[in-house]
């Protein structure tokens, strides 16, 4: 009976090792984030703009079949809108491309990012069991490179700029 018991550890030990090991070849997932429940996901879903009635029916732009609709979503044109520029002119973008690319672009800056990211990853993708039971070492991995917004906030009042109100940080 023990001899048998001891078996089945052992089997299950291995299957786990051989499992976490296998996993390696693959790219690492940091942030393992799975869907608990069946359904759509509410953050894929966008509402629609509330209807409004014009001022004049006959002001109304003909119909276009298969084109936009004025109730449809426009996040980034929203976006835009909500941090003060004019959605649509495209000004502010092209200024803000050329002020940051005043001292030179280099054309494989992504793939080149994208490289590195993957080898910082599979060197951080977690212990033994925390690869085996999928456990989320997003945050972990790279704490050393996340701002601590209050020490942030502190620096930029000491030399007395005004910044924006902020919340406490939260106690433990």
């Amino acid at each position: 009976m023990q001899r048998r018991t001891f078996r089945l550890m052992t089997l299950v030990l291995v299957t786990g090792l051989v499992t976490a090991c296998a996993s390696r070849d693959k790219e690492p997932s940091l942030l393992n984030i799975r869907q608990t429940q069946e359904g759509p996901d509410e953050f894929s879903i966008v509402p629609p703009k509330p209807l409004e009635e014009p001022k004049s029916f006959s002001d109304l732009p003909p119909p276009t079949p298969g084109g936009s609709n004025r109730t449809d979503a426009t996040p980034q044109a929203d976006a835009v809108a909500a941090l003060g520029g004019r959605p649509g002119s495209g000004a502010a973008a092209g200024a803000v491309v050329t002020y940051a690319s005043r001292y030179g672009v280099n054309p494989s800056i992504r793939s080149e990012l994208a490289a590195e990211d993957l080898e910082f990853r599979r060197q951080n993708d977690g212990r033994l069991l925390e690869r085996l039971f999928n456990v989320n070492v997003y945050f972990k991995a790279y704490a050393k490179m996340s701002l601590d917004q209050y020490a942030e906030l502190e620096r930029w009042r000491r030399r007395g700029l005004k910044t924006p109100a902020a919340p406490p940080p939260k106690t433990e």
